[in-house]
């Protein structure tokens, strides 16, 4: 047999291979990677899409938590894995910060992974003490007016997505504050909670818990509209800030060249989660939603996004701390 016909035999057997690669996934556990601690919002929703994906793919969902250098760490780990489909990554907004807030860029997220499926999106807040004198978002800002750099914010990490709205703020409202970054949203909440920082940015998920039991005071919600879940919390442009928006997103992506048959099957598993009542509620519990789409529409907002953070750390002059 010549090359000629090596070649072609091997590419005509390539379609093939993928269809039964695709037949026989998932055959091992799934894998799925989050760039932050336990506890957090990102590993909250992991989990809970997780669970039904598990019983769809009949194979365990193992969650791992991988916290540091801004998620680079357990983005790494997923361009190091195996592109079989059996590891994934639960990302949010960083992701597309990161090629901008890190120079030389730490990865390329057209080259290095490939989308899956789009999850949801919440709503970022800003939280102290329940018992604060700064128990209003016109106090904190007097107050870091007044003395600049003292007041101190603790966020789930340098490029998080609450990192970069309250940097935002800061320079919407002509105010200097001190960034005190976390690996994750539950150790700033718990530092706020004991007083080490005087405000907290995070998903609304992560504070609701502690806003019932009466522990933390939501100061404003940076979403277009009211939350839900805080109908009595104005927003950052209701109090005097009109235009201001911020959310958290989050979505699924897998290691380059993963077989495209492969990432189809993963999609339609994580779009039955989705339409489960426990992903569905797990959102709206914390005023967010689902948002099932293709792999090509997360990719887009990838695409969107990258672009986005790109111009508002540029325009903003956002650094690492």
């Amino acid at each position: 047999m010549n090359l000629t016909r090596i070649v072609c035999t091997a590419l005509l057997g390539l379609p093939m291979a993928l269809n039964a690669a695709a037949q026989s996934f998932p055959s091992k556990p799934v894998h799925i990677i989050v760039g932050y601690t336990a506890g957090g919002a990102v590993d909250v929703i992991a989990r809970g899409v997780g669970q039904q994906l598990a019983a769809s793919m009949g194979q365990p969902v193992i969650v791992e938590n991988k916290p540091g250098a801004a998620t680079n760490i357990a983005v790494k780990a997923l361009i190091d894995s195996p592109p079989d489909g059996h590891t994934m990554l639960m990302a949010a907004n960083a992701l597309a910060a990161n090629v901008s807030l890190f120079q030389p860029p730490p990865f390329d997220v057209a080259r290095d992974m490939v989308p899956v499926a789009m999850v949801g999106r919440v709503p970022v807040v800003i939280a102290t003490l329940a018992d604060s004198p700064l128990n209003t978002l016109a106090k904190a800002v007097a107050a870091a007016r007044a003395q600049p750099n003292t007041l101190t914010f603790g966020t789930p990490g340098n490029g998080s997505t609450p990192h970069l709205a309250m940097e935002l703020f800061a320079r919407t409202a002509g105010v200097s504050m001190t960034h005190v970054p976390y690996k994750g949203g539950a150790p700033a909440i718990t530092d706020v909670m004991g007083g080490h920082v005087a405000l907290v940015a995070v998903n609304a998920l992560e504070v609701l818990p502690h806003v019932k039991s009466g522990k933390l005071r939501v100061l404003a919600v940076m979403t277009a509209s009211r939350s839900p879940v805080l109908p009595d919390v104005p927003t950052v442009a209701e109090s005097g800030y009109p235009g201001f928006e911020a959310a958290v997103w989050y979505g699924l992506v897998a290691p380059a060249a993963t077989p495209a048959a492969v990432v189809a099957r993963l999609n339609a598993d994580v779009q039955k989660a989705l339409a489960s009542p426990a992903v569905k509620a797990l959102l709206s519990s914390a005023g967010g939603e689902v948002t099932p789409g293709t792999p090509q529409q997360f990719g887009a907002l990838l695409q969107s996004e990258q672009a986005r953070y790109g111009k508002l750390i540029r325009e903003a002059g956002i650094k690492l701390d």
